[in-house]
């Protein structure tokens, strides 16, 4: 069954379906904190996540990139105290670890939206290659989730979805 017939009126799943998933992202802090939850969600359910949504952004400093990137040990450690969130050092490392290297991406190519600008389109399996190259903790679910959740891969929506409507004339990247 798809998320488009499970999601309506469910209260996490509902509003992310509707307002979230599938539609373009061109701010890097939002990326970052979908690419974050996705790291999260390895494993676990998307609902488990969604729950701890709230948690996450307090306990990484709002996915401000500059401001996770400068955590230290004490942080980690911080972190994985932290009962709201996913308690996984290497979640935990890779989230840190992520923010580095998208500001490093953004150095060279003005911003994370760009680098991923600039690589499209490519196929799923290409997107997977390049992810695991570049970051930590991406493998082919969590990237593939990541760029259908952000639109650079299409599936976010079933095509009678009103959704998808909404998402096609922002013309999300996997649409040009």
């Amino acid at each position: 069954m798809s998320y488009c017939a499970v999601a309506p009126g469910h209260p996490y799943h509902g509003p992310y379906h509707e307002t979230e998933y599938g539609f373009p992202i061109r701010d890097d802090n939002l990326l970052f904190e979908r690419l974050a939850l996705e790291i999260n969600q390895a494993g676990l359910s998307w609902l488990t996540v969604l729950k701890k949504r709230e948690n996450f952004r307090q306990a990484f400093a709002q996915f401000d990139l500059n401001r996770v990137a400068r955590f230290k040990a004490r942080d980690r450690a911080r972190l994985l105290r932290n009962e709201g969130i996913i308690r996984n050092r290497l979640k935990v490392d890779a989230v840190i670890e992520n923010a580095g290297r998208i500001i490093a991406l953004r150095d060279r190519h003005g911003s994370f939206a760009a680098w991923l600008d600039g690589r499209h389109p490519l196929t799923k399996p290409e997107w997977v290659a390049l992810f695991k190259k570049t970051f930590l903790f991406t493998g082919g679910e969590i990237t593939g989730e990541f760029l259908i959740s952000t639109g650079y891969l299409p599936g976010a929506h079933d095509a009678e979805c009103l959704v998808y409507k909404k998402i096609a004339k922002l013309r999300p990247p996997w649409m040009r």
